[in-house]
């Protein structure tokens, strides 16, 4: 078992905890399947609402909080049945707009998995006005049901009621709906084709800048993120900040970085290149590597 997860196994019933410790090895990153949260309910004699609230401090393991040192743990479910963990992002000394919500980084962990809906979000503090904000943008967000410690169970609509969304600005495909925007450009370097590719599933229906952030490692390792923007805008999370998110869940140091590509379209109406390279050199001594791609 990793180490991180030591002090909250000690939080979660006995029965549980013996149950999830071999899933919790070096390779968990925070996703359990349906079969997985199958075993867990039998194991635990717990209710799936209940369960997924005790596996709360599993997902606040997962955060890096230099700055508040305030740990936030969320838990998306997917239509399919699985669950993808996700908690609070900060980078040391940065500004606050850096850092990553728990939220954001459950639902990005889900997208970056292929899911394709999410229908309930289970957090261990009240979603903030940003996160729910961010939740609006997703497939029939509005419907996704907000699980809290000791409080009644209510679909975002309780949380955000009058709430602006994608639907206001004409977007009929929202946030997690499959996107497949044709970018070109020319190469055999793996890192960047993986870069286009993800580029290309981006949300950006508001700036048309499809884009995309690879992160390698030392040992060769890649870990991505996507631009998905947000009918309010500043709720919008950045592709650098979704792969730094990726990359802790995963339980890598950010000094291991090695390489980092930014691929974005020659056709958006913003550009993400300075933001990117803030981020890229608060956590690591790399050059950012900035490819502007032509959409077909």
């Amino acid at each position: 078992m990793q180490d991180r997860f030591l002090k909250s196994i000690a939080n979660l019933p006995e029965a549980l905890a013996k149950a999830i410790v071999p899933m919790l090895d070096k390779d968990f990153a925070g996703h359990l399947d349906a079969q997985q949260i199958e075993e867990l309910k039998t194991a635990s004699q717990l209710a799936e609402q209940d369960l997924l609230l005790a596996l709360l401090p599993i997902a606040a393991a997962l955060a890096r909080v230099p700055i508040s040192e305030f740990y936030v743990g969320a838990i998306a479910k997917g239509k399919s049945g699985d669950i993808y963990m996700g908690a609070n992002l900060e980078l040391a000394g940065e500004a606050l707009f850096h850092s990553v919500h728990a939220e954001q980084s459950a639902i990005s962990h889900a997208w970056l998995s292929g899911e394709r809906q999410i229908e309930d979000v289970i957090v261990n503090f009240s979603p903030c006005g940003h996160c729910r904000q961010f939740m609006n943008e997703l497939v029939e967000g509005q419907k996704v049901n907000i699980h809290l410690p000791e409080q009644k169970t209510q679909p975002l609509s309780h949380y955000l009621p009058y709430a602006f969304g994608p639907t206001d600005l004409n977007i009929t495909e929202p946030l997690l709906t499959k996107q497949q925007h044709e970018l070109s450009f020319d190469s055999s370097d793996p890192m960047i084709i993986e870069a286009v590719d993800h580029a290309g599933l981006s949300y950006a229906p508001y700036t048309k800048n499809y884009a995309a952030v690879v992160l390698e490692t030392k040992d060769g390792v890649t870990y991505s993120g996507r631009y998905a923007e947000n009918a309010a805008f500043n709720p919008s999370m950045l592709p650098m900040q979704m792969a730094l998110s990726n990359m802790a869940r995963h339980n890598r140091d950010f000094s291991e970085i090695n390489r980092a590509v930014l691929i974005e379209s020659s056709k958006g109406s913003v550009s993400l290149v300075g933001a990117t390279m803030d981020a890229l050199h608060a956590v690591a001594a790399v050059e950012l590597e900035h490819i502007v791609v032509e959409p077909e």
